[in-house]
């Protein structure tokens, strides 16, 4: 739902008036789920402009009903939709298993709207009003995060804790570990760089977008989530605080 008036604000441009997007964006698809027609529509002409296949949805029950016909590549997704929500969307097609990079589109700012749309499924969060280049560069974003998860290793694994990416399953040892969207997300992004030291920006940048502010305890929140559910029976800690730098994953 666009909230902002006249809707036309939803877009700006950049502030030099210059086209920084790519000419050579991959053929790709696009669901975009906006209840707002005029939005709806700004979209479907922007990401058609720049070569994308587009899919349109006026709420979430629609693009679940569109979703079970086509597959796209990415989807963005608002909010605040009728019938289905956008972050009731996200949460419903990670539990069943789809990988869907999603990114939502809202008015709300707060950086606890912005933890709370990622733990929900989402891939990316933009606050509106956004700058065309800015969508554009997330989406390009998201398209090549996506192709490199499908190219790397399934299972990830340090000492006795492994992580299947396919399966989004957890285990430390035998023992499995159930986590959310973005603790799964944080321990992924750890143990692909195992026994690295990852800057706080790095993570933040990863996470949650670059936009995001790297003073916000955040982070530490979930760090302290992973360590109770990986240590939960006394197990030798293995994710490790790099004081005043980062964070690394590494046998005792």
């Amino acid at each position: 739902m666009n909230s902002l008036t006249p809707a036309v604000s939803l877009l700006t441009s950049n502030n030099d008036g210059v086209n920084t997007t790519s000419s050579s964006v991959p053929a790709a698809s696009v669901l975009v789920a906006e209840d707002d027609p005029h939005v709806r529509s700004t979209l479907d002409q922007l990401l058609r402009f720049e070569g994308y296949q587009v899919y349109l949805a006026a709420d979430g029950q629609e693009a679940l009903e569109l979703l079970a016909q086509q597959r796209p590549d990415l989807a963005v997704v608002d909010v605040e939709m009728p019938r289905l929500d956008g972050l009731s969307l996200c949460r419903l097609l990670r539990r069943r298993g789809d990988r869907l990079p999603i990114l939502v589109l809202t008015a709300r700012q707060q950086i606890g709207d912005r933890v709370a749309g990622l733990d929900a499924g989402a891939d990316d969060y933009l606050p509106k009003p956004f700058a065309t280049d800015e969508l554009l560069a997330r989406l390009r974003a998201l398209l090549r995060r996506s192709t490199f998860d499908e190219d790397d290793d399934t299972v990830l694994a340090v000492g006795d804790l492994t992580l299947n990416t396919a399966t989004r399953q957890v285990h430390r040892g035998d023992r499995p570990i159930e986590l959310t969207k973005t603790e799964f997300d944080v321990l992924e992004l750890l143990l692909r760089n195992a026994r690295i030291v990852l800057s706080r920006s790095r993570i933040y940048e990863h996470i949650w977008g670059f936009d995001f502010d790297t003073e916000s305890r955040s982070l530490d929140v979930y760090i302290g989530y992973l360590r109770r559910k990986t240590e939960e029976n006394g197990e030798p800690r293995l994710i490790h605080t790099v004081r005043n730098v980062g964070y690394s994953v590494r046998p005792a």
